[in-house]
């Protein structure tokens, strides 16, 4: 098929009858069918040869021809597409390298492979045209709520035709047990979207949290607007939902928006999430009074929160332990998603039972190591002492403020706690050269004895081990490990030991081994210090 003036115009009609049918540019299937004449021009004249095909777009007209690029002497490979400075003064007036000499040669004629070959790249570059425009259209649709309509079942997975593609819904992102059937109309989120081999995948979900946040968006005009926003949300998907919204207008309730005139706003999101149960809670910087809320409908007794373990407890009257649980753990499960913190949950009679058993246990601390009688030790708790070193080194007016505690008997009781600290430290210190505790560490500043104790039990026994800990090693951390916040214990975390005091330590290591310049060392602690102090804002 040679291209005549009979057919060049049908080459653009052709062109924009694909285009118009796969929804992409004209231009790119033109472009495709410039490479495909390309081509078959190469298997007429050689392959060797660089020939290209131009097709213009108004008339149809395509023009076949030889290119050959001036390189350098030495880059010269091809003689057959390319040439030096010398051969392209018979062509250039002042040829420069990367100037390139173009030749027309004449339209070939497709034999019957050559078409066949070329219909092949053609539509390829069609069909990878088609995923650049699926693509491109959804990926920045992700995060939003999409319509569609079911279009087949796969093994469980719904596919869903969503006008100029297709989504798959897994059996996974389906609520509970969800089925549909050809022709369904169904509202899904837009989860991701993926370049895959086979084309743009574009996941979609009704169990993901943001599926219901997008619902209320829709419903709740306020959020559309900013007035409302939704802070946190947390779903047992097609069971129950806890929604944190805020309102920065204060004569707007952010509650009552939500639920809407008797309730039509959150029953419109509840009937598209198959009767899913909604809590909305008003959300609240201060995390104690916050979580008060989100434990609804428990009442709350206290709240303790361990802000550096990123735990609280949560302290309810013991007929409400079972409310504030929820059926199969899922009240208190959801509150812990909702604030993003571990959740241990007591009822006044087993903390009043804990509390009762730290007081014994602090005041036989105390008879044991002061050899004083149970009446001043329980005076010593009482008082808030929990341990030796609070004795013995604490002001003596705080002893002395202590009713029945004169002069006396506040200094005797710090002696002997000293005494008894002192001969702990030199057995640690005893145990510790046992364990073969370089003196480079011993003499390093800022380890007690049963520090050093603790790290020759774990191994390290120089300056140089030491330098090569990491700070959660030595003050212990939190790793997230599949959602869930597990515990890493430190070799001095016994020791009250933070991430602060243990960076500074090992980085003072460095310094006198020599590793660590000092002023790098003083830069280095002053960015951990920020960092620290922009998380915690």
């Amino acid at each position: 098929m040679a291209i005549t003036s009979a057919n060049q115009l049908e080459l653009l009609q052709t062109a924009e009858a694909v285009a118009r049918e796969k929804m992409i540019d004209p231009d790119l299937v033109i472009q495709a069918m410039e490479e495909t004449l390309a081509r078959a021009a190469k298997s007429r004249y050689g392959s060797e040869l660089d020939i290209r095909v131009k097709i213009d777009r108004k008339t149809g007209r395509a023009t076949f021809a030889r290119v050959r690029t001036v390189v350098a002497d030495e880059e010269l490979e091809n003689h057959h597409a390319q040439m030096t400075v010398k051969q392209a003064k018979n062509y250039l007036a002042d040829p420069k390298i990367g100037d390139e000499i173009i030749d027309e040669v004449p339209p070939v004629d497709l034999g019957r492979i050559a078409a066949q070959s070329g219909k092949q790249v053609l539509l390829q570059r069609v069909r990878e045209a088609e995923r650049d425009r699926q693509f491109d259209e959804f990926k920045d649709r992700k995060g939003t709520i999409i319509n569609g309509v079911v279009k087949r079942e796969e093994y469980g997975n719904v596919i869903v035709d969503i006008g100029r593609g297709e989504g798959i819904l897994r059996r996974n992102e389906k609520i509970g047990r969800e089925a549909y059937r050809i022709g369904d109309r169904i509202r899904a989120y837009i989860k991701d979207v993926r370049r895959e081999t086979r084309g743009p995948q574009v996941f979609l979900s009704r169990t993901d949290p943001q599926f219901m946040a997008e619902l209320f968006k829709m419903e709740v005009p306020e959020i559309y607007d900013g007035i409302i926003e939704i802070k946190a949300v947390a779903r047992d998907p097609g069971s129950r939902a806890k929604i944190a919204v805020i309102s920065y207008d204060n004569s707007i309730d952010p509650v009552g928006a939500c639920v809407g005139m008797r309730g039509s706003r959150v029953q419109a999101v509840v009937n598209e999430l198959q009767g899913e149960k909604i809590d909305i809670i008003p959300w609240n910087e201060d995390i104690a009074t916050f979580l008060v809320n989100a434990l609804q409908p428990a009442e709350v007794s206290k709240v303790v929160f361990d802000e550096e373990a990123g735990k609280i407890e949560v302290v309810v009257p013991d007929e409400q332990l079972s409310l504030a649980i929820g059926r199969r753990g899922q009240n208190v499960r959801l509150a812990s998603q909702l604030t993003g913190l571990d959740i241990d949950i007591l009822t006044e009679a087993e903390e009043s039972q804990r509390r009762q058993a730290e007081f014994a246990e602090r005041t036989k601390l105390f008879m044991d190591t002061l050899d004083v009688d149970e009446m001043m030790a329980q005076l010593l708790v009482a008082e808030g002492f929990t341990n030796l070193e609070e004795v013995a080194y604490v002001d003596v007016d705080e002893l002395l403020s202590i009713d029945g505690f004169d002069e006396a008997t506040a200094e005797e009781l710090q002696a002997r706690a000293r005494d008894f600290l002192e001969e702990q430290a030199r057995k640690a210190l005893e145990n510790a050269r046992k364990l073969g505790v370089d003196d480079s560490l011993i003499n390093f500043e800022g380890l007690t004895p049963q520090m050093l104790e603790a790290l020759a039990k774990d191994g390290v026994k120089t300056l140089e081990d030491f330098a090569t800990c990491a700070d959660w090693e030595l003050a212990g951390g939190w790793t997230t490990e599949n959602g869930q916040r597990k515990k890493d214990d430190g070799i001095l975390e016994p020791f009250d030991m933070s991430l602060e005091e243990a960076q500074h330590l090992i980085m003072t290591a460095r310094v006198l081994l020599g590793w660590v310049d000092p002023t790098e060392a003083e830069a280095e602690e002053a960015d951990v210090s920020e960092d620290d102090e922009e998380a915690e804002a």
